[in-house]
């Protein structure tokens, strides 16, 4: 194509050259239609190079590039007011309304004392249409309705059916740390893990599918007091341990018993406090039992982190910063940041009420102190340029403070690194009330799953489904069904609000569950099989003839919202609320589900829901 274009506008140069223009208005007319002919041609050249410089890697997210427009004529049209407006878009509700609808005029009309109708004409003679715009229509007291064009929306699905599921463009590659899970060495994971656990999974996927650098840290629980007791129980209990490894099976119940006699034997009290110093001072002997008791802890973790498809977490605990705490002790108080208060030595943090407890009284540090020491590791240590730190919402205030002091410190420049505090709500009975088991202890996870393999089971059998599934079939269905169940209850609620926990809801197959989107994956992904037709083949017809046009009005709904992952995916990198990719794959499944699709765009319907569930961390099955 380039070279007929050149070879035209050579030919058209030469005849220009060859005219006598002078007192012709005929000829003067066709040299002006010429001169807009190549004006054509070159925008035609840039249109190419364009689509050419796209990045096979990222996926078009429709909804920036029309905010891009959008501000652009915003800009255009009223550069003094634009400076203050954020683009209002949203896709349209209705097939009248075009796919797009933008509201900015109402508000601006405010700012710039005019009409609304009369500001959303104004917007439209600055919009330039692009790729993207087939037509624009003011309606109402000023709506600004778009239509896509369909050829760039067909480009895109075929892009995406060759080369995959592709997620929108960033800003830059980054450093993300993800601090997750975070459990208690020689305590069993319960229901209070459950969220970070399963959201913090998510968030480290989203950002490893972006394309960033990830580093997950589990930042266990294994420096403290509470050592001291269980070292001096090991020792009494297992006198040989340092040759023999020792039985301990139970770790719930060996913590409850070094409780149970430090609570209640004076003698054993101080052997647990000396067994603390010792650690302290990294004395071999308290070092190794503590090693004893943290790599029991592990392998109790690591079977529920399997179990829930966990991976690349890697362990860093409080013991990791003991160190550093010295460290950051001294340059806060060089740089003046340390104030005594009553034998205490504490931080004001800029904008907040409560200070951050830097020193002890008696010389010890805190939690405050370890997380400062976390902060400034993480940004200058591993060089990373974004902190996301998933701890229950009741932490908001602390990790405010913990910001807000390492930006005072000179530690986080929020210009150039971000950090974001996920918080979380609390997980409820049915009854509204903490979830708890019916003799009002905290529910242990490992309990959890096996009751959601239970019931899981027992819902396929329902189905009639442990009849037609082979037994390793079934097993996979039966594990995807409770543990994607599980964690898709977490992840469709807002994680700012509680929710309340039920299995009955959970496994439900109606309605916006996981049990009903697995189901619908698995029939679209089926399609193709039941067609003959295998990957290498479906990727065959996808590069030629592929989607050729979308001319039913349902096929056209299906194409766009299939871009909008792009959106969706653009929306989770800014505020990490994973409730709204939940929402667009349910909303996939549905508008899919009440038609016949040729089979490339169920191939592609198949391959945006798997990568939304990849993201999710919910596994899917072939056959359910």
């Amino acid at each position: 194509m380039d070279a007929e274009i050149d070879q035209l506008e050579h030919e058209v140069e030469k005849i220009y050259q060859q005219l006598d223009l002078s007192d012709d208005p005929e000829l003067e007319k066709l040299v002006d239609e010429n001169l807009k002919c190549r004006y054509r041609v070159q925008q035609l050249k840039m249109s190419i190079a364009k689509e050419r410089a796209k990045p096979l890697d990222r996926m078009i997210s429709v909804q920036a590039a029309l905010s891009a427009h959008l501000q652009a004529a915003i800009r255009a049209a009223y550069p003094e007011a634009a400076t203050v407006v954020k683009v209002q878009l949203t896709s349209s509700a209705k097939e009248e309304f075009g796919d797009y609808q933008c509201s900015n005029a109402m508000s601006l009309a405010k700012a710039v004392k005019l009409q609304p109708r009369q500001v959303a004409a104004a917007i439209v003679d600055k919009l330039e249409a692009g790729d993207l715009i087939e037509k624009t229509e003011i309606a109402g007291p000023g709506f600004i309705n778009i239509s896509l064009r369909r050829q760039p929306v067909i480009e895109e699905l075929n892009r995406l059916l060759v080369h995959g599921v592709r997620p929108p463009p960033v800003d830059r590659k980054r450093r993300v740390i993800v601090d997750y899970s975070s459990p208690n060495i020689a305590k069993q994971m319960h229901v209070g893990h459950l969220r970070s656990t399963i959201i913090g999974d998510s968030v480290a996927r989203l950002c490893r599918f972006l394309g960033h650098e990830v580093l997950a840290l589990n930042h266990v629980g294994d420096w403290g007091t509470q050592f001291g007791m269980l070292i001096a129980h090991l020792k009494d209990r297992f006198p040989d341990y340092a040759t023999k490894c020792p039985p301990i099976g139970d770790l719930q119940a060996f913590y409850k018993e070094s409780k149970v006699r430090f609570d209640s034997d004076e003698q054993f009290k101080q052997r647990a406090y000396a067994a603390v110093v010792s650690l302290q001072r990294r004395d071999p002997d308290s070092t190794a039992a503590w090693k004893l008791i943290c790599d029991a802890s592990r392998k109790d973790f690591q079977r529920v982190y399997d179990r829930l498809g966990v991976e690349n977490l890697v362990e860093r605990g409080e013991s990791f910063y003991q160190d550093l705490m010295t460290e950051v002790v001294d340059e806060l108080k060089s740089g003046g940041h340390l104030v005594p208060d009553e034998g205490r030595l504490i931080m004001w943090p800029p904008g907040c009420d409560i200070p951050l407890t830097v020193v002890k009284s008696d010389g010890g540090f805190t939690y405050d102190t370890s997380d400062l020491a976390a902060i400034r590791q993480r940004l200058f240590a591993e060089s990373a340029d974004w902190l996301i730190y998933v701890v229950d919402i009741g932490q908001g205030v602390h990790f405010k403070g913990i910001f807000s002091a390492a930006e005072k410190a000179g530690w986080l420049n929020p210009a150039v690194a971000r950090v974001d505090h996920v918080g979380f709500g609390v997980v409820l009975g049915e009854d509204r009330k903490k979830f708890k088991t019916r003799s009002g202890d905290t529910v242990r996870l490992t309990d959890l799953l096996n009751e959601g393999i239970e019931r899981a089971g027992a819902k396929l059998a329902e189905k009639g489904r442990d009849k037609e599934l082979t037994p390793q079939e079934l097993k996979a269905a039966q594990e995807a069904v409770a543990y994607g169940c599980i964690k898709y209850a977490d992840l469709s609620h807002n994680r700012n609000n509680d929710y309340v926990f039920s299995f009955d809801k959970m496994l439900d197959d109606r309605g916006n569950t996981a049990v009903y989107l697995l189901y619908a994956y698995t029939r679209i992904s089926s399609i193709a099989r039941t067609a003959n037709l295998s990957p290498d083949q479906l990727l065959k017809l996808a590069k030629s003839p592929g989607i050729t046009e979308l001319q039913h009005p349902k096929e056209w709904k299906l194409a766009k919202q299939l871009l909008r992952f792009a959106d969706v995916v653009d929306k989770l990198t800014q505020d990490l609320l994973l409730h709204s990719l939940c929402d667009f794959l349910y909303e996939t499944a549905c508008v899919i589900r009440v038609n016949h699709w040729r089979i490339l765009l169920c191939d592609a319907t198949a391959k945006i829901m798997k990568a939304g569930l990849d993201i999710l961390g919910i596994r899917t099955v072939d056959r359910m």
